[in-house]
């Protein structure tokens, strides 16, 4: 079944049912969220409307971490998720999703970037 995000869903203020007046478009297709775990790096490309591409990280190793004191990126192998606001099922799973706390190489980091969504891990030192 296809996970759609169409427009028009619910019901009339007096409790009638909408009718659809029309199917389903491609630019309303939703997707499973990427879930980024820690391993061996593995990015899916999605093509999206007007031919752009997307890049899903599925499994991620490293992280461009940036400490603030000295403005350098580097990158540094990930251990594991110490925090997860948005879940807390998350730091036993070890997915990473934004505003994630990691454990690196160089330190504790916050994640800035959105994995499943731009392809690589960034991260802040904290």
């Amino acid at each position: 079944m296809v996970i759609s995000q169409k427009g028009q869903v619910g019901r009339k203020p007096t409790g009638g049912i909408y009718k659809s007046h029309r199917g389903k478009r491609k630019y309303e297709t939703g997707r499973l969220p990427a879930l980024t775990e820690i391993g061996k790096q593995k990015v899916k490309v999605i093509r999206t409307k007007a031919n752009h591409r997307k890049m899903k990280t599925l499994v991620a190793q490293y992280a461009n971490v940036l400490d603030p004191k000295t403005k350098k990126y580097t990158k540094s192998a990930i251990k594991t998720v110490t925090e997860c606001q948005a879940n807390r099922h998350y730091v036993r799973g070890n997915v990473i999703v934004k505003g994630a706390i990691i454990t690196t190489e160089a330190g504790r980091a916050k994640v800035t970037s959105r994995p499943g969504q731009h392809g690589t891990v960034n991260a802040v030192l904290v």
